[in-house]
């Protein structure tokens, strides 16, 4: 505390345009970015692999349901380390360890290494998004939360775009091997950079000034006013005893069969289901994630301007999405399938981003790590869940993909549907 008054004390300078704290959600945003490619160029890579396997589409969606077991695994330790030790090491250390499966998976000749090596891969990504979450709510005053949550979460939208571009340009001109290879280098450097820059606690940060630091301290005894979370209640027990993370946990789990299924098989169904080219894939299955970046900003100003009623702001985009989705691949016309693919990513990804930002409005900073790694463990087990038993149902129709979206379809509506029934809105 001395520290933050002396800083206040010694400021006689103009509050400057770019803050500390834009600096430290940049690395963030990064490291999501880096880990959106890593994990999502394997979807474009997927027919490539299973050529090389010789494995089904059953089988395929194995490889991706692994990488999730890990994830999911690794969530709650992730959260717990990060409230525990801070951030700052576990998102060094994450990024580091991942970047090192994704160097070996260019490397794999056999499915049985294929398999342990994206689930370890997955364990060090699992690590990651309670880190991050744990290191805005540290870094940013309540007010501010729910946009800097939305501009991290825009690589999530960003990241399959770009995955899917990068991906045809190298497996087109080296192979699928490749890819992995080179994404694997960036990340050692950006794990470096995280280390050097970010510290658990802001004070202690040379990138954040004193108007800084004083509006963190205004924001945080606000948020200690209005919640009974202490650190005598903030045992990782204590946390796993909330019933509300629980009933989101399952909300995101029924997103996320959505969401991962969409991006799972979406470069899959335009090759297969709709004939298109490689070259064609590319470009097309990237415009709707950049609809998705549009709708996740949308979403990100939506949860801090209306804060009291994000759960009815979610619960209806989340069913317009769904709808969308429903007429994509009801439609024989490319062009008709196309724009109802963007408008169904559009609204999913606003949903998206008000959920989140409805969690840091929710949860404390002194949980935020725990809280939140358990809500998107929900979310991860769909992840291990959707992409296998969508590409068993691919199997099961002969190659067909109604029944697997339908599966979708349904999975995002009772999210929707879920939502409303959420009586009380905090911990």
């Amino acid at each position: 505390m001395n520290q933050l008054h002396n800083k206040i004390s010694n400021s006689g300078y103009k509050q400057k345009k770019w803050k500390g704290r834009y600096t430290i959600l940049l690395l963030l945003w990064s490291g999501w970015l880096l880990s959106f490619l890593d994990r999502m160029v394997m979807n474009v890579s997927l027919p490539f692999i299973g050529q090389d396997l010789g494995i089904d589409k059953t089988v395929q969606g194995s490889i991706i349901s692994a990488f999730f077991v890990g994830y999911a695994l690794f969530q709650i330790p992730g959260g717990y380390l990060s409230d525990k030790f801070g951030p700052r090491k576990v998102m060094a250390f994450a990024i580091i360890w991942w970047s090192m499966f994704t160097l070996f998976t260019g490397l794999i000749y056999v499915l049985p290494l294929m398999l342990l090596t994206r689930f370890l891969f997955g364990a060090g990504e699992g690590c990651f998004p309670a880190s991050s979450w744990k290191t805005i709510a540290t870094y940013f005053p309540a007010k501010e939360r729910g946009r800097a949550t939305a501009i991290q979460s825009s690589v999530n939208t960003l990241g399959p775009a770009i995955s899917v571009i990068v991906a045809v340009a190298i497996i087109e001109w080296l192979g699928w091997r490749d890819v992995f290879i080179i994404l694997s280098i960036p990340g050692f450097v950006l794990g470096l950079l995280i280390y050097k820059f970010i510290r658990n606690n802001p004070t202690e940060n040379s990138l954040i000034d004193a108007n800084e630091l004083q509006e963190l301290e205004v924001s945080n005894s606000q948020d200690n006013n209005n919640t009974a979370v202490d650190n005598s209640s903030s045992s990782l027990i204590n946390v796993l005893k909330m019933p509300i993370l629980w009933k989101l946990s399952l909300i995101w789990f029924l997103f996320d069969i959505t969401f991962w299924g969409f991006t799972t098989w979406l470069p899959s169904y335009l090759l297969e289901a709709r004939g298109l080219s490689l070259s064609k894939t590319g470009v097309l299955a990237a415009i709707p994630f950049l609809f998705g970046a549009l709708g996740t900003l949308v979403g990100g100003y939506f949860a801090d301007k209306f804060e009291h009623k994000l759960k009815y702001v979610y619960g209806l985009t989340a069913f317009i999405s769904g709808i969308f989705l429903f007429f994509m691949f009801q439609v024989d016309n490319l062009q008709a399938a196309i724009i109802f693919q963007c408008l169904s990513a559009l609204f999913m990804f606003i949903a998206f981003a008000i959920f989140w930002g409805m969690l840091m409005h929710m949860i404390p900073p002194v949980i935020m790590g725990k809280a939140s790694s358990i809500v998107n463990f929900g979310g991860q087990v769909a992840g291990v869940l959707s992409p296998f038993i969508i590409g068993f149902l691919i199997d099961n129709a002969n190659g067909g993909y109604n029944h697997a979206f339908i599966f979708m379809v349904i999975a995002l509506i009772s999210s929707a549907i879920l939502t409303f029934f959420i009586k009380k809105m905090n911990i």
